[in-house]
């Protein structure tokens, strides 16, 4: 039995290091090439666009937010504001309009979700404003807000021939406490460690909830938004890679978001999070497997998504799973067994530990100058970020038991963009 947990525990090991290998050659490749993105000098063309905002009692952000759509550097001929108002009960409707968007309101307690106001809206801006030529959609959250030059960065690449791009993401509240940090660290890591070198690598990216840009061809192929799983954002992904679209990035194109800083909002988002990847899991991940072998190019696309979908955590959870019960067995029957597995325990945690500081220690160097917080809690915030994504764990753990409902995050932090640089 204790040759068992040795072997079982070194596979283990052994399985995930070559499976998220590819992931330290990411990093490597973002660091080398560093000083090398992709630039873009000769756009052809000033493409039409509409922006797509769904908000549920977002009163207090969305002006913001369309106020930093109009003021981007691009001709603003060029961009129309459309907002759903989806099953509110405050003034956001009111309060966009006067921003000067272009407001429906949707109320349906049976459908819900930003997912189904994504189709509402994009449906109806088909059928009342195909006459005005968008190209492409942009897709945000109320509570985001836009640098300057997000459109004219973005449409760089929409000019490359990109369908689908997605875009750096940055925290209006890097700065609130452990939480919001551990969120804002790990979607600059996505941003700079993940989809920038499988753009620099020209494989295909992953867009992230919110800051994105998609082709009207899709939206028509796909007649609207068809996604509608908790985690709207992933399931896309992974639909496109599916079906051989390249997802691009631009990393020129700076998004901010607000954070959740309560650790029940935290948990209540992330919950919805891990139950939406096991859907997505669940329904893609067949298709997914078979696209690593039918495609007749960008497999490893494949292979990426599907070590999205199905997390290290997977791993991580079958590892503690197996060594809390061989502990379990030690202390009733052998006090063996409880040495080696507590150690196999201490010695994933410390592990796990180092390669997770690592990662945001990494990233907080890196990304020093773009993060709006003291040096002293840049640093402070390297050492939580660890646990922070060790608290996944229970998380995940109640999705798999768990019925889960979308459920909307309440968005308070209104701040100008000169504020949260």
């Amino acid at each position: 039995m204790l040759s068992f947990i040795e072997n079982f525990n070194h596979m283990m090991f052994v399985f995930f290091t070559i499976m998220y290998f590819y992931q330290i050659v990411y990093v490597l490749v973002a660091l080398i090439f560093r000083k090398n993105r992709p630039v873009y000098p000769n756009v052809k063309k000033l493409h039409r666009y509409a922006v797509v905002i769904a908000a549920r009692n977002e009163s207090a952000v969305i002006e913001g937010l369309i106020a930093s759509v109009k003021k981007q550097k691009y001709p603003s001929n060029l961009i129309d504001i459309f907002v759903v108002a989806d099953n509110c009960s405050d003034n956001t409707a009111a309060v966009a309009r006067a921003a000067g968007a272009i407001v429906y309101e949707r109320f349906n307690n049976q459908l819900v979700g930003k997912g189904h106001a994504l189709s509402y809206i994009l449906n109806i801006i088909e059928n009342s404003y195909g006459d005005k030529g968008y190209e492409g959609f942009f897709v945000f959250d109320a509570d985001n807000l836009l640098d300057e030059n997000y459109v004219s960065e973005m449409n760089k690449v929409f000019d490359c021939g990109y369908k689908v791009i997605t875009s750096y993401r940055n925290s209006k509240n890097y700065s609130s406490n452990w939480i919001s940090a551990g969120y804002s660290l790990w979607f600059l890591r996505e941003a700079e460690y993940l989809n920038n070198p499988r753009m620099l690598l020209k494989t295909s990216c992953a867009i992230s909830g919110t800051g994105f840009l998609i082709h009207r061809d899709i939206v028509r192929k796909n007649h609207g938004w068809k996604y509608h799983l908790l985690t709207e954002d992933i399931e896309f992904s992974v639909d496109s890679v599916i079906h051989e679209e390249v997802i691009g990035y631009c990393g020129t194109a700076i998004i901010y978001d607000e954070q959740p800083c309560t650790f029940s909002q935290s948990w209540d988002q992330r919950l919805r999070w891990s139950k939406g990847f096991y859907q997505v899991f669940g329904k893609y991940g067949v298709d997914l497997v078979k696209s690593l072998f039918c495609k007749k190019k960008n497999r490893f696309a494949s292979f990426d998504m599907f070590m999205t979908i199905m997390p290290a955590l997977f791993i991580s959870l079958t590892s503690i799973a197996v060594n809390g019960l061989f502990l379990l067995i030690g202390i009733t029957y052998n006090s063996e067994l409880i040495q080696v597995s507590f150690a196999a325990l201490t010695f994933s945690f410390v592990n796990f530990y180092i390669f997770l500081y690592a990662i945001g220690l990494l990233t907080t160097i890196t990304e020093w100058k773009h993060i709006s917080c003291r040096p002293s809690l840049k640093l402070l915030y390297t050492f939580s970020f660890p646990i922070f994504i060790f608290t996944y764990i229970p998380i995940s753990i109640v999705a798999l038991f768990k019925k889960v409902e979308w459920t909307p995050i309440q968005h308070t932090v209104v701040k100008s963009l000169e504020q949260v640089r």
